[in-house]
């Protein structure tokens, strides 16, 4: 379930409970309650999956990229094999391949440096909604907490989920040496 319509869920819950006359104080279905905030523990790890799947695809289109590029260097140096038989000026030939070969690996750069910049901001976006998603969690545990504290002492106490707050901004990518 998306962690948006929980959070949608819970604050429909608080608008519909009932507010103490000349309070901030608001009286809410503790069940119902507790039950939003145990889909939204599942929730969660659903979202971080979603970023092991955006990590997954970064590095599958890193593979690509690496593997596209290891086809263009094969490719042209089989080309410049063939002209090294074909052609006299060995040095030209030499030359050329060497510049083939620089190209490809610029290529490979910038497909990779626009994957790496692609990730990030999917993860940022990630990381944004995550930490608004419980940054609203929160202060509805806490509303909750406030609620129950007047009406009859608390019970329990829920434990808040642990959210990674820094994420690696770079991942070292094994190149061969070719």
């Amino acid at each position: 379930m998306d962690i948006q319509h929980l959070v949608d869920r819970l604050e429909d819950l608080i608008d519909e409970g009932r507010h103490i006359f000349g309070t901030k104080f608001t009286v809410v279905d503790e069940e119902r309650t507790l039950e939003i905030i145990d889909q939204m523990r599942i929730s969660v790890p659903e979202e971080i999956e979603k970023a092991a799947r955006i990590l997954s695809q970064r590095d599958r289109i890193l593979a690509e990229a690496h593997e596209e590029a290891g086809r263009v260097v094969q490719q042209h140096r089989e080309k410049a094999e063939k002209m090294l038989d074909q052609d006299a000026t060995v040095q030209a030939a030499q030359a050329r391949a060497e510049q083939i070969k620089e190209q490809a690996r610029r290529e490979a750069d910038r497909i990779t440096s626009e994957a790496d910049q692609y990730v990030m901001q999917m993860l940022g976006r990630l990381e944004e909604q995550l930490n608004r998603n419980l940054g609203e969690v929160r202060n509805g545990i806490v509303m909750l907490q406030s609620s129950s504290s007047v009406e009859e002492p608390v019970t329990s106490v829920r434990q808040p989920v642990h959210v990674p707050q820094h994420v690696p901004e770079t991942v070292e990518v094994e190149e061969d040496a070719t």
